[in-house]
């Protein structure tokens, strides 16, 4: 018998072959090239996010929606590896990748590692790629078979059409603090990302992030339910999720078990949970825009009663105005009540999509079922000489009764943050009624949640009954 007897070129086969059958073979071979001063580590979530991407280049997904933790290599593995993965080792050399983040700079550093995989001696001798010599840029590069790579900002998605068009990070931290910057990104996520397909049939969108708030992308997308299998992996398990269309289910059983302790084990997770605070853990780790027990508001805290507690009791009403019939934001008028031993109870709360001739219908109808003189009525008013005018108009339909009104400065936390000491503190009942849970999960969701009209409401009115916030119309 003769030991068997294996050439280089066997040797390069077995290996294209292994990288062909899986990604995260691919993954672990490629790392060494890009990252040889550091140990990779794998973890099953490797695998979860392989398995995923490896079901688009079969083409049995076309929209896939990734939900997990920073450090964890989402951008190595769905913009760096996979790509590479589809060009080599797959044979598909003429697909198109559109990369894009937040910032152009995150995305021009995927496509140049990339660029630095495929053009490696490694990739070579197993995957021989001529690149163009005259595209081969670090925000742009192609190859002979007519393939390419584009890497721009999430707001300059135009020109090119692409096979596959990845979002990685559409939002940066600061930015999901900006009602303009979410609107902008959600825009152009409508607009402008379905517009950037081949192959409007067969062509895959990839959205990968961590959950910053309740109107990212992430959160438009599961909403309105727009047909994208969600791979949603939090640091912390928190229990079972519907499955992914190919079958994936979290292999998590406890609650609190780890994602990645191999990296992340749990001192580390503790401690940093610790700086980062209850929101940005929530959203950032557990990929729910909002913490489980609250994060300005402890709603839990608050106690529902059946019944108004006996002895005097000083009223307001606070509004917080919009005028969209149907849609978009609300009128809200909470009702809250200050008890004679110190503590507060919210008694009723209004809340509807109205124009402006219903809404104003609601508010003088409101305060007539409050009574007259029996309950501040505390308005916002709107800078400038318009507000001056509706303002104006408002205090005259609601003649007789005890209004004040204000300009509303400032941070909206920080205005909030009256109401919440006393809810968090216990010092807050409610009233039993069907409209306490909507009023409950706004609370619970402040100031990240999709909707706040209930809470500057609620924060209005509890600062009327402090004597803040407004003058007298007389």
């Amino acid at each position: 018998m003769h030991a068997l007897q294996l050439t280089d070129a066997d040797w390069l086969g077995i290996e294209r072959e292994y990288c062909a059958r899986s990604l995260v073979h691919f993954a672990q071979r490629a790392w060494a090239v890009l990252e040889p001063a550091h140990k990779y580590i794998h973890g099953w979530h490797m695998d979860a996010i392989a398995e995923h991407l490896e079901a688009i280049t079969a083409g049995q997904i076309t929209r896939l929606l990734i939900n997990i933790p920073p450090g964890t290599m989402k951008s190595m593995s769905c913009a760096v590896f996979w790509p590479a993965w589809e060009w080599g080792p797959k044979g598909m050399p003429s697909m198109r990748f559109i990369g894009a983040s937040h910032e152009e700079g995150l995305a021009i550093r995927d496509s140049v590692k990339m660029r630095r995989l495929v053009q490696s001696d490694w990739y070579q001798r197993l995957w021989p790629t001529k690149m163009a010599g005259d595209q081969n840029a670090k925000k742009y590069f192609e190859n002979a078979s007519t393939g390419w790579r584009q890497a721009c900002p999430v707001g300059s998605m135009t020109g090119r059409r692409g096979d596959r068009v990845l979002w990685d990070d559409p939002h940066s931290v600061e930015g999901a603090h900006s009602e303009a910057e979410l609107a902008e990104a959600n825009r152009v996520f409508r607009e402008t990302l379905p517009t950037r397909l081949n192959e409007p049939e067969r062509s895959a969108i990839i959205i990968v992030m961590q959950r910053l708030h309740e109107k990212d992308v992430s959160g438009l997308i599961l909403a309105e339910q727009l047909g994208y299998d969600h791979l949603c992996l939090p640091m912390e398990y928190e229990g079972a999720r519907k499955p992914t269309s190919i079958g994936f289910v979290d292999p998590r059983r406890e609650d609190g078990e780890l994602l990645f302790p191999a990296r992340f084990p749990r001192a580390v997770v503790e401690r940093d949970k610790r700086t980062m605070g209850a929101y940005a853990t929530a959203g950032q780790y557990q990929q729910r825009p909002s913490p489980k027990k609250g994060g300005e508001f402890e709603a839990d805290k608050i106690e529902i009663v059946d019944a108004i507690p006996a002895g005097a009791i000083r009223w307001a009403r606070g509004w917080d105005l919009a005028a969209t019939e149907g849609a978009g934001d609300y009128t809200a008028g909470p009702k809250l009540g200050a008890l004679p031993d110190g503590r507060y109870i919210v008694a009723h709360v209004v809340r509807e999509q109205y124009g402006t001739t219903k809404r104003d219908a609601l508010i003088k109808n409101t305060a007539a079922a409050d009574g007259m003189g029996r309950c501040k009525q505390s308005l916002p008013q709107d800078p400038g000489q318009a507000g001056k005018s509706q303002i104006k108009a408002l205090v005259a339909m609601l003649a007789g009764h005890h209004v004040v009104h204000s300009t509303e400065t400032g941070d909206k936390v920080v205005r909030a943050r009256g109401f919440a000491s006393q809810v968090n503190a216990g010092n807050v009942l409610m009233l039993r009624g069907p409209w306490n849970t909507a009023f409950t999960d706004e609370l619970q969701t402040f100031p990240n949640g999709a909707n706040d009209d209930q809470v500057d409401g609620a924060s209005r009115a509890f600062d009327a009954l402090l004597g803040k916030r407004g003058g007298v119309f007389t």
